[in-house]
């Protein structure tokens, strides 16, 4: 038996050398949400246990209307090569980043929400019209 298998424990022994998720880690306060994406043993917690931050999402738009991302691209190439497992949201992030091929999820994400847009934007032009129909 391992010193260290002693010392830490059987179960944290497995944590410590069993599978790893990419995943995304909630920071922030309450309407603000901020996420570190970390590498984190896979039966532990959302928050807790991380071995390693290798990013930042921040999901509220800015002044410019951009969701900011930042990745450290070597440590994600080396925690993959490794066998760590992105989790679906990390995978679509990855996807957009243009690290990893797209997530077949995004393509129709994206038409969903710009018909969504368009049926929103026609229903204002129908309101619109009636608004000024009424006046006359």
């Amino acid at each position: 038996m391992q010193l260290t298998t002693v010392l830490l424990g059987w179960r944290a022994y497995q944590r410590r050398g069993g599978p790893k998720s990419i995943r995304l880690s909630l920071r922030g306060c309450t309407n603000r949400p901020f996420f570190h994406i970390v590498i984190a043993p896979t039966p532990a917690g959302r928050d807790k246990e991380v071995m390693e931050q290798v990013g930042t999402y921040d999901p509220m738009p800015n002044d410019f209307n951009e969701k900011l991302v930042s990745l450290n691209y070597e440590r994600l190439k080396y925690w993959l090569a490794v066998g760590a497992t992105p989790t679906k949201h990390v995978a679509q992030l990855l996807g957009l980043a243009g690290f990893l091929p797209l997530h077949p999820m995004s393509p129709i994400r994206a038409q969903r929400n710009r018909r969504k847009a368009e049926e929103a934007a026609q229903k204002a032009a129908q309101e619109g019209e009636e608004s000024n129909t009424e006046g006359v």
